[in-house]
């Protein structure tokens, strides 16, 4: 009984003093991508753009909405349309929405582009893709079953070209934009 008693107390001492020497975790976060004067980051569950000049720093909220997960291959090219220096974002979210009789794989690609001069996101473009893996019944009483793989599309698929210009595709149609340095904005070439 003694050895039990000495063993606890020996344990506790050892636990407390752990604890009193545990050091401060670092607040710093890792950016996800970094180009130029360009980072992006994630902040209160958004992703941002962070704009590092010399006097300050400001940043663009990419993100519509908060993320549920982090952000995934993430990248910044640089290009330039219509004798501007433009930068396009990509970054991918995954997402898993399991049931007993369901499961989906959500992935979505969000593509950006900004000109960090206006501090402003000049095109916006996602595409998502669910993978639906299902249990489908085949009788009432539940019996007999079969595994059914089903696969759904939102947005276009997003295509920057050499020359700055963008082209969007899906299933159905295809739409095509070019920049306008004038207007500040990407124009459907059915409006040029």
């Amino acid at each position: 009984m003694k050895k039990f008693v000495s063993l606890f107390l020996i344990s506790i001492l050892f636990s407390c003093a752990t604890f009193a020497q545990k050091t401060k975790t670092s607040s710093k976060v890792s950016s996800l991508a970094a180009l130029d004067n360009l980072v992006v980051d994630t902040k209160d569950n958004m992703v941002i753009v962070m704009i590092k000049a010399k006097p300050n720093q400001e940043s663009i909220t990419l993100s519509d909405q908060k993320i549920a997960n982090s952000p995934q291959e993430v990248t910044i090219k640089s290009f330039t349309s219509d004798n501007t220096k433009l930068y396009l974002i990509n970054w991918t979210e995954t997402t898993t929405n399991k049931t007993e009789l369901r499961l989906e794989d959500i992935k979505t690609i969000y593509s950006k582009i900004i000109n960090p001069e206006t501090k402003s996101i000049l095109f916006s473009n996602y595409q998502k893709t669910n993978n639906i893996t299902e249990k489908v019944f085949l009788d009432k009483l539940k019996n007999a079953s079969e595994t059914q793989q089903k696969i759904r599309r939102e947005g276009f698929e997003f295509i920057l070209n050499s020359d700055g210009s963008i082209t969007q595709k899906n299933k159905t149609q295809e739409n095509k934009w070019f920049y306008s340095a004038k207007q500040s904005k990407y124009v459907d070439s059915k409006n040029k």
